[in-house]
């Protein structure tokens, strides 16, 4: 028997429930040329059933001759059954706002599939402005739809309303995986209307609620419903090393001086962490620290947070999606109604918003690929033209936030890669953005400081010793013969290290063939 004739408890209106079919019918109402937005956030909540048909579909057009490709826009990255699928199948025209999927990776530095890298609090008011054209369908994924047609979502929000709002044709997954606990835990807002009608979003702190906990989504536009049972797609955490650990001691430091000066309240103020081993230290270091009382108003829930939640050092976390290790998503998915009180989930347009990320004082703290001696941030290219990921939602919480921490290891690639160098080769996050940069080897706190002033600091606190001479010099001899003083530059060989790891593999001049 087919999933398509079978009944869902998950399913209780009827009318909807006519209305179930199977993966591979509802991919057959997908056309080429199409802008789908589907669901998922860092690898929750995203359709698992429909991207896998759509791709094998868009595979027999191919091996025909025709042609089929789609656009497809997300939350931020999904799992291998969507970005892999689909992208092993030649089948994406255009992704955005945020992928971190290696065929998919290899595809656009490959020059075979278009990207675009947007703030992810962009996404939804582009959509709904008009900025990217007309919206044709919506496939999402959801936990269960009530008898009155309103919609329980799964792990993530991310722009789910937009999509559903904006869409000529809605697909819903109905994934029995995901628990019915999460009934509850989301806050969807729909009080924002398009400027000039635009209104204050009336939150203030991190835990409120300003929402309704469904997703309305319109009968007259679901097409097909699909059941589901599968995981979301979740990565382990490693284990912190010795830089990791060195980086969450900096942060712990510095954030204790800041309450020390009156900067900020004992209980710190609300923070925000971007996805990574490095911030996942931070959250692990916060737990064994001496602050309680803490807050979260951020992307996604790790497992530090969940941690942190656990000893009750971390009273409520907001967030989009979850973003969990196989052993902590188990306990937590077994344990989901203990935390609904505790944790919310937002559309991103909300979880991003840099009003409210302003309005709160948000503590910002996100990893980086290079750092330059003046604080300008690359956070998505490698050598200048290679996208690694994507910019996320740094931009949104760096540019907005009470502090702006970036941090990461002061070299890479066994050192043959310095994550400090003259200049950056692709810019994602200005020296006006950037407040406070932390390495294993220290932190430094730019405020108030001039250009020439960062850069001393920079090189002394956070370059590692076997770059921290050959920055020095070429801070040195810039000073001397740069065009200007104020923010000195040798133009001829600003980006020479990284044309010396191109062609020799490592950023040491020693090494140069």
């Amino acid at each position: 028997m087919s999933t398509a004739s079978l009944p869902s408890t998950r399913i209780l209106n009827p009318k909807l429930e006519r209305k179930i079919m199977s993966a591979e019918t509802a991919a057959g109402l997908i056309q080429s040329g199409d802008q789908i937005g589907m669901s998922g956030f860092t690898g929750s909540g995203y359709p698992k059933a429909v991207p896998i048909e759509l791709a094998h579909r868009i595979a027999d057009a191919h091996f025909r001759g025709e042609k089929f490709q789609v656009s497809v826009f997300t939350g931020a990255s999904t799992g291998p059954e969507l970005d892999g699928a689909l992208a092993m199948a030649g089948g994406i025209h255009l992704r955005l706002p945020y992928q971190s999927d290696p065929e998919t990776r290899k595809r656009i530095n490959a020059g075979e599939m278009d990207y675009m890298d947007i703030h992810l609090s962009h996404v939804a008011q582009f959509v709904e402005y008009g900025f990217l054209g007309k919206m044709d369908v919506a496939l999402v994924e959801v936990a269960a739809i009530l008898e009155d047609g309103r919609v329980v979502p799964s792990s993530s929000i991310g722009n789910n309303k937009t999509w559903v709002d904006c869409a000529d044709r809605i697909i819903l997954e109905v994934n029995s995986w995901q628990p019915l606990a999460l009934e509850g835990m989301h806050d969807i807002y729909y009080g924002l209307e398009p400027p000039p009608n635009r209104v204050p979003i009336p939150l203030t702190k991190p835990g409120q609620r300003i929402g309704t906990p469904y997703l309305k989504v319109p009968p007259e536009k679901i097409v097909g419903i699909v059941l589901t049972d599968s995981p979301d797609r979740n990565s382990p955490f490693k284990t912190p090393d010795e830089a990791s650990k060195r980086i969450a001691g900096h942060i712990l430091e510095f954030l204790g001086w800041e309450v020390k000066k009156g900067r900020m309240p004992a209980n710190l103020l609300p923070l925000q962490s971007g996805v990574g081993n490095i911030a996942n230290a931070v959250l692990f270091g916060l737990e064994e620290g001496p602050f309680e009382g803490l807050t979260s108003y951020t992307e996604v829930i790790q497992d530090g947070m969940i941690g942190l939640l656990n000893s009750g050092k971390l009273t409520c976390a907001s967030a989009t999606a979850f973003s969990l290790s196989p052993e902590v998503l188990t306990a937590v998915n077994a344990n989901m109604a203990s935390y609904r009180d505790r944790i919310v989930l937002r559309p991103q347009e909300i979880s991003n918003n840099p009003g409210i990320i302003r309005r709160i004082g948000v503590i910002s703290m996100n990893g980086m690929i290079e750092a330059d001696i003046y604080g300008n941030v690359n956070s998505t290219h490698v050598m200048g033209s290679r996208i690694q990921n994507g910019i996320g939602g740094s931009g949104d919480f760096a540019r907005n936030g009470y502090l702006s921490i970036f941090m990461a290891p002061s070299q890479a690639q066994k050192g043959t890669i310095s994550t400090i160098v003259p200049m950056v080769s692709h810019v994602d996050h200005t020296e006006h953005d950037v407040q406070v940069l932390v390495t294993e080897q220290g932190l430094a706190d730019l405020r108030g400081l001039s250009p020439r002033q960062r850069a001393k600091l920079i090189i002394e606190k956070c370059a590692g010793p076997e770059y921290k001479p050959l920055l020095a010099d070429y801070l040195a001899r810039s000073e001397q013969l740069s065009y200007g003083k104020h923010t000195p530059h040798l133009l001829t060989e600003s980006l020479s290290w990284h044309n010396r790891y191109l062609r020799s593999g490592n950023m040491r001049p020693r090494e140069e063939s």
